[in-house]
C-alpha cells in the first residue's frame, strides 16, 4: 500500500510570519504535534510541538501562563521553524515512509507532489496501518 491510502488530507497549515502563540494554541487546542508551514502555495517549513517547547523555554523560565504566551506572541513562526523539510511523495510505499520516520528520528512526513502540499503522514498512522491489518490477519481477513 501507498502513503496516499493513508495519509490525512484535512491539514492546518500556519504562514510563516504568524505569531507563534497561534502555532502554540492550534497546536493544543487541536492536540496535534506538526504544523506545516506555507509560504504562498509552497512548504516553507514544519514546526512541531518540541520546536515550540526549546522556543519558548529559555525566556519564559519562571514566568507565568500569561506571560509565557505573551512572550510567544513576538516571536513569529519563521524565527524558529525547521526549514529543510523531509518530504516524501503520495506513491511512496508505506514501509519506505516507516524506515524514513525510524532512521531520521522524526515524527511525520509531509506528502507533497510537486510543490502542493496533499497531506501528512505520521509514526501514529503508520502505526495504527499495521496494528489494523494484524487484527485482520488473526481473525483471517486477508484484506
Amino acid at each position: 500500500m501507498k502513503v496516499r491510502d493513508i495519509m490525512t488530507t484535512e491539514v492546518v497549515t500556519l504562514k510563516v510570519d504568524e505569531e507563534l502563540s497561534l502555532a502554540s494554541d492550534i497546536m493544543t487546542l487541536a492536540r496535534i504535534r506538526h504544523l506545516p508551514i506555507v509560504e504562498g502555495d509552497r512548504l516553507a517549513g514544519i514546526i512541531s510541538q518540541r520546536d515550540l517547547f526549546k522556543a519558548s523555554l529559555d525566556s519564559v523560565m519562571g514566568y507565568d501562563y500569561g506571560q509565557a504566551r505573551d512572550h510567544l506572541k513576538t516571536v513569529t513562526i519563521k524565527e524558529v521553524m525547521i526549514e529543510k523539510v523531509i518530504t516524501i511523495g503520495p506513491d511512496t510505499q508505506i514501509h519506505e515512509a516507516g524506515q524514513i520516520l525510524i532512521e531520521k528520528k522524526i515524527g511525520c512526513l509531509p506528502v507533497i507532489q510537486g510543490n502542493a502540499l496533499l497531506g501528512m503522514v505520521t509514526e501514529t498512522d503508520i502505526l495504527q496501518f499495521y496494528v489494523s491489518r494484524h487484527q485482520k490477519e488473526i481473525a483471517g481477513d486477508p484484506g
